[in-house]
């Protein structure tokens, strides 16, 4: 087998397992004697592309995570593990606290009473500051720029005036063209100001969108496609972007070359604007993330809908050709979210002097 079969063949192996290993996840364990679990694959999908109280590693073994309420009888830390249910049906797992009893409500953390039932006014005493599965994974992205990029600032001065090499020269292409494709062209003169800006908000979005795409640990989470994350790049994008506008951005909007009849309804419409802008960056962002995960489950769901692993031949190859898909909307979407966020910034810096 020549270098180039070898390599394509490798390829493909690689995206049917990230195809079959969503399976392990729909697995359900069977004692002697008990009847055979239903799949519930809506409620997996839906687990899947929201938050968690615990991080699947691989099928049924999941890592839980730390639970940190603030109550207003003291702080309680303590696992997930030990309130975690087995499922929709199955009884609350109640563990006693020092302050409180708690269960795992539709993974929320409630106060329970001595009987066992949620007591609601209780739990609205509760502040929850968890460590859910979107918040370590985002930690982990976090640590993972912190650790590549602090590497290649050491690489550059170790190596000044040398050629790249290593990590340093697999990213300097990437850089090069954030800052030469997407800043110098949209913001200008001024692009150097927001580089670190823009370079964060690409390498973020890209890092998780990969590490999304891995079906089980250290993937297997969403969090590119939790609209909280989305909503809080965007207000970090409107935040510099009206901070950065010059006199031409606040005469635009709310002194228009236009004739004084028109404000009532120019000065509203340029408003909204202000703030259609991010929301859109949001709302793209989130939509295709989340689309593309529920799109690779659902197909995976069949084999569970139709009862039979011989549906698991159309599937199966419809899954590998969404995660080629996804690879490329992983790319893509750290790419616009970043192109428009310089757009945006360059029409509020731009010398509007036409």
């Amino acid at each position: 087998m020549n270098l180039k079969n070898f390599k394509l063949s490798l390829f493909s192996a690689f995206f049917v397992m990230l195809a079959l290993f969503p399976v392990l996840g729909f697995g359900q364990e069977k004692t002697a004697g008990e009847p055979k679990k239903e799949v519930d694959t809506k409620d997996i999908i839906f687990e899947h592309i929201g938050d968690s109280h615990s991080w699947t590693m691989l099928g049924e073994h999941a890592l839980p995570l730390p639970i940190i309420l603030y109550t207003d009888k003291g702080l309680e830390i303590f696992s997930s593990a030990k309130i975690k249910s087995e499922g929709e049906e199955a009884p609350l797992h109640v563990y006693q606290g020092n302050h409180y009893s708690y269960a795992l409500e539709k993974d929320k953390v409630k106060v329970v009473d001595a009987a066992g039932k949620v007591d609601e006014a209780a739990t609205k005493k509760v502040w929850d500051f968890s460590i859910t599965r979107n918040v370590a994974s985002m930690w982990m992205g976090m640590i993972i720029l912190i650790l590549i990029f602090g590497s290649i600032s050491s690489a550059y001065k170790k190596r000044q005036g040398k050629a790249p090499k290593g990590l340093q020269s697999f990213l300097e292409p990437i850089i090069l063209f954030v800052r030469d494709d997407v800043a110098i062209p949209n913001i200008g003169v001024k692009h150097t100001k927001y580089m670190p800006l823009l370079l964060t908000i690409f390498f973020f979005i890209l890092i998780n969108n990969l590490l999304g795409l891995i079906p089980i640990f250290p993937g297997g989470f969403n969090l590119t496609g939790n609209i909280a994350v989305t909503l809080t790049l965007s207000v970090i994008v409107l935040i510099v972007i009206n901070f950065s506008g010059n006199k031409y951005y606040w005469k635009h909007v709310f002194a228009p070359d236009i004739p004084l009849w028109l404000y009532p309804i120019m000065v509203p419409v340029e408003i909204i604007g202000i703030i259609s802008k991010p929301f859109a960056l949001m709302i793209r962002l989130f939509a295709n993330i989340t689309a593309g995960h529920i799109i690779v489950l659902s197909l995976i769901s069949l084999i569970y809908i139709f009862k039979s692993m011989w549906m698991a031949s159309v599937s199966v190859p419809f899954v590998v050709f969404m995660d080629c898909i996804e690879l490329l909307v992983a790319f893509l979407q750290a790419f616009i979210f970043t192109m428009l966020s310089a757009l945006f910034i360059g029409m509020a810096v731009d010398d509007h002097k036409h």
